[in-house]
């Protein structure tokens, strides 16, 4: 004989599986996704491709909305308090969750707890460049022009703390230069005025630099990774130019806020995976200049903390300072 509490056992299973049943799939709308990038730039140009490969994939569309400015706090902000349900994703480089917050103490997020990793999407390789009417051919002769004259040359960066102005500072250091810092909204901006001719150099993501390099409007004098670029086979990786040691990359992940459920994690995670794994996905990608690869949000996570830690002594080492 079936117990009335057992009657009502049966009769509560049955009612969360149908309305477990009852809930839609996800995702069953269009998903936002926020750059704290400018148009145009490493991370979004990234971006574009997977997210349009990841749209066929779920059978929905993906929106970027870039916020850059203010090294990328008001973006991750908007991430930080939006619904934990998987229609509004983060993606948020390195600069944003390991240089802006140790830097500007008043971030008001913490790169760790506020956020949900997902996944890494890629990791984007850097490079030296410099507009051609410079006489500098090389880092040697740059760094002889530097010195001649004091604070003459100018470099273009991302904003106050962005990638390009903590690696130039680094280069600075290294080579005991004064190079005058000419901070803007985004990396796309500056760039643009490093091809015009109004700003001396820049340190770039190979991405945004490369159509310029292979163009003539952009000479590259080194490349920061620790081996030559398959991309840029003749110019000479910064160690071979006669610094040590001396490296840079930076790298994108994907972010949702805190609370957002792991089912939820997972399937994006997957799906990234699946987009990238794509022949011409990945082609595309690494004739771009980048080195595509996902994660676990475990490894992701991980990542993060490391980052924030090694940035944090770099700052503190070089007395690296938002201006």
């Amino acid at each position: 004989m079936i117990s009335k509490r057992m009657l009502l056992a049966g009769l509560l299973a049955a009612t969360v599986a149908c309305f477990a049943n009852a809930q839609p799939a996800y995702p069953n709308k269009p998903i936002q996704v926020i750059l704290p990038l400018a148009a145009g730039s490493s991370g979004d140009a990234l971006l574009r491709v997977v997210l349009q490969q990841m749209s066929e994939g779920m059978g929905q569309s993906f929106a970027i909305d870039n916020q850059p400015g203010a090294s990328g706090l008001i973006g991750a902000d908007k991430v930080k308090r939006a619904a934990p349900d998987g229609y509004t994703l983060g993606g948020f480089s390195d600069s944003v969750l390991n240089y802006a917050p140790n830097l500007l103490p008043s971030a008001g997020f913490d790169p760790v707890k506020d956020f949900e990793p997902i996944t890494l999407v890629s990791d984007i390789s850097w490079v030296l460049v410099v507009h051609p009417s410079m006489p500098a051919r090389t880092v040697n002769e740059l760094v002889a022009l530097a010195k001649s004259a004091p604070g003459k040359l100018d470099y273009g960066s991302a904003g106050n703390g962005s990638p390009h102005h903590i690696v130039m500072e680094l280069f600075k250091s290294a080579t005991r230069t004064a190079i005058t810092h000419i901070p803007y909204k985004g990396a796309t901006p500056a760039t643009t005025d490093v091809v015009a001719g109004q700003i001396s150099l820049m340190f770039s993501g190979t991405s945004v630099a490369l159509p310029f390099i292979k163009e003539g409007k952009l000479r590259a004098l080194a490349v920061m990774s620790p081996q030559r670029s398959t991309l840029l086979p003749d110019v000479p990786t910064m160690q071979e130019a006669g610094l040590k040691d001396f490296t840079f990359s930076t790298w994108l992940g994907l972010y949702a806020p805190k609370g957002t459920p792991r089912p939820v994690i997972d399937k994006i995670n997957t799906e990234l995976a699946k987009a990238i794994k794509v022949p011409r996905i990945h082609e595309r990608l690494v004739s771009m200049g980048f080195d595509p690869g996902s994660s676990t949000p475990e490894e992701q996570a991980t990542r993060t903390r490391a980052g924030f830690e090694k940035i944090r002594k770099v700052i503190q080492d070089a007395k690296i300072k938002a201006d």
